[in-house]
């Protein structure tokens, strides 16, 4: 990845920030944007930009407008979770996920794939999509229809896009090993949980050279849950 232009959007939470560092310590220049201010403790050589709302159609076209040089690869780990039974879930509470979860997602993906086709080697869209739009269980509705988007978004744009050299997959994780998992769930066996670091491992193999014809995916990372 040494050289390569990288987006990494929600990368200054607990998964965001090890997907940066993967791509960092593989070479990757990395262009983080973030909806408030830039952390005061990012990852070091990171190209932070503040201000940058991704539910905003021009924020996100003119964030990647911005961008210097040909983009090779947009990782979108940027989202968020909310646990509620279907009668305890408003119109603006299902809105709020699906913005977050899917509306961040295809218009990343969109801006992503203008930029690609700007030069003339393709690219790489990763998103991130949960095992619960995998296996869906009760309790959180509006949740898994936000990540079953994103599962669709992946796999129709992966066939779109077939004939341009971009390669489109998702990750799909289980319950991933944060400090705010382990405090909201101080029963369950955190040993079980997915270490952020080994899911960015699975996101930069199929953000990389290396991944040649690999598309369509929505890789399983549930760990030993």
């Amino acid at each position: 990845m040494e050289g390569r232009q990288v987006v990494v959007t929600g990368g200054a939470g607990a998964l965001g920030r090890a997907v940066v560092q993967a791509f960092v310590d593989a070479g990757a220049a990395v262009h983080v944007p973030v909806r408030g201010r830039a952390p005061v403790d990012g990852v070091a050589g990171v190209r932070y930009v503040p201000g940058i709302d991704l539910t905003d159609e021009k924020a996100v076209a003119t964030f990647y407008a911005g961008l210097p040089g040909a983009l090779w690869a947009s990782v979108h780990v940027a989202g968020g979770f909310a646990m509620a039974g279907i009668t305890e879930t408003t119109l603006a509470d299902l809105r709020a996920q699906l913005d977050m979860n899917l509306t961040s997602a295809f218009l990343c993906c969109r801006e992503a794939v203008r930029r690609f086709r700007l030069g003339s080697r393709g690219g790489r869209l990763v998103n991130v999509a949960s095992r619960a739009a995998l296996q869906v269980a009760g309790g959180k509705t509006g949740y898994t229809l936000s990540k079953a988007g994103v599962v669709a978004l992946t796999q129709a744009l992966a066939d779109e896009l077939a004939g341009e050299g971009i390669l489109v997959n998702a990750v799909a994780p289980g319950t991933i090993d944060t400090a705010a998992n382990r405090a909201a769930m101080p029963g369950a066996d955190a040993g079980r949980f997915v270490p952020p670091d080994e899911i960015a491992s699975v996101i930069l193999w199929l953000a990389s050279p290396d991944n040649r014809v690999g598309s369509g995916a929505v890789l399983p990372v549930y760990g030993r849950s």
